[in-house]
């Protein structure tokens, strides 16, 4: 993967509806859960109003294939908890933020974050506290195309 251009934003506080997925594959049992129910209410058709994003928790470690990962969807104050979906109020912060295109090449993005985490280093900028986030453009339905863009979190 090429390093591809760092920008420095702020992520504002949002309410976001919240799937989470435990395994082998947690981030497929968490984007059903999430699009079963999302889908439906419109959620998915404008993602510059319900942005999707998505994060390791907890993250996957050498001795063990099973880890987890939660999908977080913007949502107004119309909705509510249903099922296995929660409403989290996310506060917001201070982010160095890279484009990581993936092409069916889903090592494409803990490289990604070798990159982003080591141009943070390299740039001065130490890496914060809050969670570390992968913003879906478009949705996870398509690996061949699928595009992140990685939110490293940082304290300014």
């Amino acid at each position: 993967m090429k390093p591809t251009e760092v920008h420095i934003v702020q992520l504002r506080a949002m309410r976001v509806a919240s799937a989470y997925g435990f395994g082998e594959q947690p981030e497929q049992l968490a984007w059903q859960q999430l699009s079963a129910w999302a889908r439906p209410r419109g959620l998915l058709n404008d993602p510059g109003v319900h942005p999707l994003y998505g994060f390791n928790n907890p993250y996957p470690t050498p001795d063990s294939p099973r880890y987890g990962y939660e999908f977080w969807i913007k949502v107004g104050a119309e909705c509510e908890p249903a099922d296995k979906i929660r409403i989290v109020e996310f506060m917001g912060g201070s982010y160095a933020t890279m484009r990581c295109e993936i092409a069916g090449h889903p090592e494409s993005i803990p490289e990604g974050w070798q990159i982003l985490a080591r141009w943070c280093q390299e740039h001065g900028h130490k890496i914060g506290k809050h969670t570390a986030l992968e913003e879906f453009i478009g949705t996870p339905d398509y690996l061949d195309s699928l595009v992140l863009i990685l939110y490293c979190p940082i304290v300014e």
